[in-house]
């Protein structure tokens, strides 16, 4: 029996989500490694959902640190098919303004470090990717950054960066110059895992400033920043149960089949030790004679 349906992960300045009933904690183990955190199970707007804080609580680990692998294969552990991902972002464009809601449909990858499939071993899978956010989910948030009173804006692209360092002034010019629309360190990897799990996911970018490119950049202090944090994580909150509240019970879009035809591996090719590694992912496929 499933423990959650529906997955939140929580970003900078959210690490916890009020309203859960029936609260119960999870650590789990994966063939990846251990999570960033204990999975928070519980009840909100009728639904089970199970809730993780990105860097843990207490906010202990880089981007880069980050076992995104393990992470979502614990959404999966839980029986999760829908991952709502709460993220703080630097606006690259003017009319991103700070306490407003992004809600991308495109990411562009300047990560350097980081492991975001899990194939290989022995098995070889390309999932489709072009449209990496989940439309029927992404709609969803839209219509509840609606009624919850927040700005969010459908649309757009998520640059994903390294970090931890924020940008130089010369790489979030270029970055403007490409059309990007917000600056982040985390959701690209979390997408692209999503996808391989075929698990539907949406991200939610909180816009707490203008990056590094604004002219007034340097007159924004700590203060101002951490108060735009919090409220930002109050709206993320109010966001979260209108979505959860808003969902419909089974899906229609075409997340949960994205490795349909993505596996190119001849199944009797593949290590035991891959077929037991994946079983959560691939079963389904693997028990086919189809190769």
């Amino acid at each position: 029996m499933s423990n959650a349906e529906i997955g939140i992960i929580g970003g900078s300045g959210l690490y916890a989500m009020p309203g859960l009933s029936e609260v119960r904690e999870l650590r789990q183990q994966t063939p990846f490694g251990d999570p960033s955190d204990a999975y928070v199970l519980g009840t909100l707007e009728g639904r089970k959902v199970a809730f993780l804080a990105r860097h843990g609580r207490g906010h202990l680990l880089l981007p880069t640190e980050l076992n995104f692998r393990a992470n979502i294969y614990g959404f999966k552990q839980l029986g999760v098919e829908r991952i709502v991902s709460i993220s703080a972002v630097g606006s690259l464009k003017e009319e991103h303004r700070p306490l407003e809601f992004v809600i991308p449909d495109q990411f562009f990858d300047r990560t350097r470090h980081r492991v975001d499939t899990f194939f290989g071993e022995g098995v070889v899978a390309h999932v489709a990717f072009a449209d990496p956010i989940c439309p029927e989910l992404a709609g969803v948030v839209e219509a509840a950054c609606k009624k919850a009173g927040v700005n969010g804006k459908h649309g757009g692209t998520y640059l994903c960066m390294e970090g931890p360092q924020f940008s130089t002034k010369a790489e979030s010019n270029l970055y403007r110059s490409w059309g990007m629309d917000v600056i982040g360190m985390t959701n690209l990897q979390e997408a692209k895992l999503a996808r391989e799990a075929e698990i539907c996911y949406v991200t939610v970018a909180m816009v707490t400033d203008y990056d590094c490119w604004h002219p007034q950049h340097d007159s924004v202090t700590v203060n101002q920043i951490v108060a735009v944090l919090l409220k930002n994580a109050e709206n993320a909150s109010n966001v979260v149960r209108e979505t959860v509240a808003a969902l419909p019970k089974g899906r229609s879009c075409k997340c949960g089949a994205a490795l349909a035809h993505a596996i190119i591996t001849e199944r009797d090719k593949i290590p035991a030790a891959t077929r037991e590694k994946l079983k959560l992912i691939l079963g389904k496929y693997l028990d086919s004679k189809a190769k």
